[in-house]
């Protein structure tokens, strides 16, 4: 019989290792590394630097215009014209501007009586507002429920309307849309607009609407939000201290040099002349106020926060720049500062560069990373985005942490948006708990959360989590920088929110 010989593709110098994956994986790691790793990341930390750069100018700016304000600016009661609404004896009530109240929601179970509630208990002429209740709820039940509060507030002589339709189309935006069609509405000068899960004291609209009645120039009037269950576990610690900074700083900094800042989708109220101009509501558009205790309802809140501005910005750039109503320096603002550095560049170098880049350059020593971009600019960074909420800032190196972990989530939905790819046009509601976990006092035990177990492993913090813990074992074994305390820190993060071992359960107020 003849004998078959076999050649091996390997070269002769590791013909001979080649049961030996580690020093074959050794051996073709130093063939790559020079000609290819190298290059690749030195671009990419490059690339990386100069967008965190950007973020530290864009941070560094807003914290000096902040401090101008609160030092000289005054409140916007100061910067604008505001005055208490008079009563006219000769004209009554009809003195007032007509307001229109709408709530949107969908299967709001738990939050519907407190919204609707909360609405109908707004101060103002009794016939010179109107509250109108969007439901789109899916479950009979519900719809039935939030009709009956609706004609039990009416029977109380409140102008309630509830309306539905046949379909979902454009989601919320949709909903909001399709209430502005009805005759009543044309009566309106004004909107305020409550998600159902938003409590609005009393006097909303008495401190609200004059900035619009008295400043013709003036669009919408955003409210500042404040949460009833901040303090429900440490998740939702995390969010205010991220949520605070928006409003306390961004939107200030909008709202005092005049530019453009985004509308929250509720909390504010708009002039509706001003909407009808602008087209009215479109499908791609998307006070106190409830925070996601569970981390599966943040996953899906932050991917629609981060998913929605980075599409809007792919569909409204060339618009942008074509609009001729709009000044030069407020068309850079809002594509340079507004979109691509605060809802792109923010979300993707803090993921890219500070969990995936930096950790690289540790298995790469020859790949450097200036001490100014890897310590002392995040580290600015931080105690900016930080700062706007005091009472929290012994949790800095957890927010940190969970802020790291989700800006997985926020490239991935960023990217998402940009490319219109996959989810995009994706709309699942925020799950609210209101006051079910108060009511049920007898309950002594935390209500824990039920989770199936692929829903409870998520493999893409898994798989970070893995890349961070090698790289730092990497680093304790052979490295000398001490890198590894925060890389194996990280990797314990990672691991934690992969195993679903965050925001499970939400412990009984």
């Amino acid at each position: 019989m003849e004998r078959v010989t076999t050649t091996s593709p390997l070269p002769e110098s590791l013909a001979g290792t080649r049961d030996d994956f580690a020093e074959q994986f050794g051996f073709l790691w130093s063939k790559i590394k020079g000609p290819l790793i190298v290059p690749l990341l030195k671009i990419s930390v490059a690339i990386c630097l100069i967008m965190s750069l950007m973020l530290f100018v864009e941070r560094v700016s807003m914290g000096i215009v902040i401090v101008i304000v609160k030092m000289f600016g005054g409140k916007p009661e100061r910067r604008y014209k505001w005055e208490p609404i008079k009563d006219d004896l000769e004209l009554g009530n009809s003195a007032y501007p007509m307001v229109l109240v709408q709530i949107p929601m969908y299967n709001e179970k738990e939050v519907y009586q407190l919204s609707i509630g909360a609405a109908c208990g707004l101060s103002w002429p009794s016939d010179r507002i109107i509250i109108q209740v969007l439901d789109d709820s899916t479950d009979p039940t519900i719809k039935e429920m939030v009709e009956m509060e609706c004609q039990r507030w009416a029977s109380k002589g409140i102008t309630i309307k509830y309306e539905i339709r046949d379909n979902r189309n454009g989601y919320k935006a949709g909903a909001l849309r399709e209430g502005m069609k009805h005759n009543y509405v044309k009566q309106c000068d004004y909107v305020a607009i409550f998600d159902a899960d938003f409590q609005p004291e009393p006097d909303f609209l008495w401190r609200t609407i004059p900035f619009l009645l008295y400043n013709p120039q003036l669009a919408l009037v955003q409210a500042r939000w404040k949460f009833v269950n901040s303090d429900e576990c440490l998740m939702t610690r995390m969010q205010e201290m991220s949520l605070d900074y928006h409003f306390t700083v961004e939107q200030e900094v909008g709202s005092s040099t005049c530019a453009f800042f985004g509308f929250n989708g509720t909390a504010g109220v708009w002039r509706i002349s001003a909407l009808n101009e602008a087209g009215g509501w479109k499908d791609r558009t998307t006070v106190k106020n409830e925070l996601p205790s569970t981390f599966k309802a943040y996953r899906y809140q932050q991917h629609r926060w981060s998913c929605g501005p980075a599409n809007l910005f792919r569909k409204m750039v060339m618009e942008i720049i074509r609009n001729k109503k709009v000044t030069l320096w407020k068309k850079v603002h809002v594509i340079y500062s507004f979109f691509f550095v605060r809802k792109i560049v923010a979300h993707v170098v803090t993921f890219v560069f500070y969990c995936v880049v930096l950790p690289a350059t540790v298995l790469v020593p020859e790949v450097t990373v200036p001490i100014w971009g890897a310590i002392y600019i995040p580290s600015v960074i931080t105690i900016l985005n930080a700062i706007g909420t005091p009472r929290s800032i012994h949790l800095l190196v957890f927010w940190i942490l969970f802020e790291n972990v989700m800006s997985l989530h926020r490239t991935k939905a960023t990217f998402i948006g940009l490319l219109e790819a996959g989810r995009v046009n994706e709309w699942v509601v925020t799950e609210k708990l209101g006051d079910a976990l108060k009511s049920k006092v007898a309950s002594k035990a935390p209500k824990r959360f039920r989770f199936r177990f692929g829903e409870r492993l998520h493999v893409l913090e898994l798989g970070v989590g893995a890349y961070l813990f090698f790289v730092g074992c990497y680093d304790l074994i052979f490295g000398s920088s001490h890198f590894f305390f925060f890389l194996f820190l990280q990797a314990l993060a990672f691991f934690i929110v992969g195993f679903g071992y965050i925001g499970t359960f939400v412990p009984n107020s």
